[in-house]
């Protein structure tokens, strides 16, 4: 378990979960790091700790560079627990070591842990000395929790970035110059629509607030650290923050006789003859991670289902349960699906896309199964919709 060099001061000392599949709901494939970052200096800081479980992985780290009891500060990013779940096994280590966090961090942290240890709150602009090395904090609240910040140290030119341009992506490489930048990209963006989604404004307001420092190096809380695509992965986060969707059209739909898939099917070949791009999601083979993932940048969101004792199918509810608390804005919304003899399951799904805000065509509900005539109606209309 041997530590990784970032430059001739700074490691990564983090941990490496290659079995985590799940992770709040989201889908995690590819499992996960735990990053956290020692640096050496007259003073010695450790940027963040790792998830529970994971302690003896980073101290084994630590100890490849230094004895773990001479870390004289620990600077908590963000006080959830894969970040912060080491920290009373860190403190016991390093009994003198002074916690630095945000105000809201200072708070979680004693709230969290049940105890009166010593935390000094840093404010936008306030700094830490340790040196040769001066480190500045930013605090972003609500990218993702009140207690988000920062840290840049200047010297290096290292944004110390927390949960933002992170990937869930276990790898035994470090750097993205290293591992493959589409997968990277792939999980960047897939992290964006499952956890950063829904705080886009503030994503906004820290990217401003980060525009005027250079920045050779984004060390992240998971996954790979940037160093060669740093301009490609902000700019992502200028896209996926700004709301900005393609031409595209997602068609999201669970059935029991096969019923609503064929409407899915009618939906999906309306935009294709008007040219949008598509994509037919069944959730009964598709994890409500992964169609969020394809939600970011489509402009049309198309839900169907059957109806099963007066309501839409589980399966149904759980993802509009999902995609409303991810909050995806300005979106253009139809419900659709067959039913038996009470039809309630379109207007219910009907109703929540109206909740969201999305501008809705009109619902398509096909009693028993659609014939031929049926079908033509519903992409004859949706054309003209369109």
């Amino acid at each position: 378990m041997k530590p990784v060099k970032i430059t001739d001061n700074i490691y990564w000392v983090g941990a490496v979960d290659w079995n985590l599949r799940n992770f709040h709901g989201y889908l995690t494939q590819r499992g996960s790091t735990y990053n956290a970052y020692l640096v050496i200096d007259d003073k010695i800081t450790l940027i963040d700790t790792v998830k529970e479980g994971f302690t003896g992985e980073m101290l084994e780290r630590i100890a490849g560079v230094i004895d773990p009891s001479k870390i004289d500060y620990i600077i908590s990013n963000h006080s959830e627990m894969d970040h912060s779940g080491s920290l009373p096994e860190m403190l016991m280590r390093a009994p003198g070591a002074e916690i630095i966090a945000s105000a809201n961090g200072e708070k979680n942290l004693k709230e969290h842990f049940k105890w009166d240890c010593k935390v000094r709150a840093v404010k936008a602009g306030d700094t830490l000395n340790t040196g040769k090395y001066t480190f500045t904090f930013v605090p972003e609240p609500m990218v993702h929790w009140p207690d988000s910040m920062v840290t840049y140290l200047e010297a290096e030119k290292i944004l110390f970035s927390n949960d933002a341009f992170g990937q869930h992506l276990a790898t035994s490489e470090r750097f993205d110059d290293e591992y493959s930048p589409d997968i990277i990209m792939e999980e960047a963006r897939k992290y964006y629509a499952n956890i950063v989604l829904p705080y886009s404004p503030q994503v906004q307001k820290a990217l401003n607030d980060l525009s005027g420092l250079k920045i050779e190096t984004i060390a992240t809380s998971h996954g790979i650290i940037w160093r060669r695509n740093i301009s490609r992965i902000i700019e992502a986060y200028k896209q996926w923050s700004s709301n900005e969707v393609q031409k595209k059209a997602l068609i999201v739909y669970d059935t029991m006789w096969h019923s609503t898939e064929k409407m899915a099917e009618t939906i999906a070949a309306a935009f294709s003859e008007q040219g949008y791009n598509y994509r037919i999601l069944s959730l009964q083979q598709n994890h409500i991670s992964d169609i969020m993932t394809e939600l970011l940048e489509a402009e049309y969101i198309c839900v169907g289902s059957p109806t099963l004792n007066n309501n839409m199918l589980p399966t149904v509810a759980a993802f509009l349960t999902y995609m409303r608390g991810l909050a995806p804005k300005g979106r253009k919304a139809m419900a659709f699906g067959s039913y038996g003899w009470g039809g309630q399951s379109v207007k219910q799904v009907h109703e929540i896309l109206e909740s969201c805000g999305y501008q809705m065509l009109e619902s398509a509900g096909i009693k028993f199964r659609p014939d031929d005539e049926a079908l033509k109606k519903i992409r004859e209309s949706l054309i003209k919709a369109i």
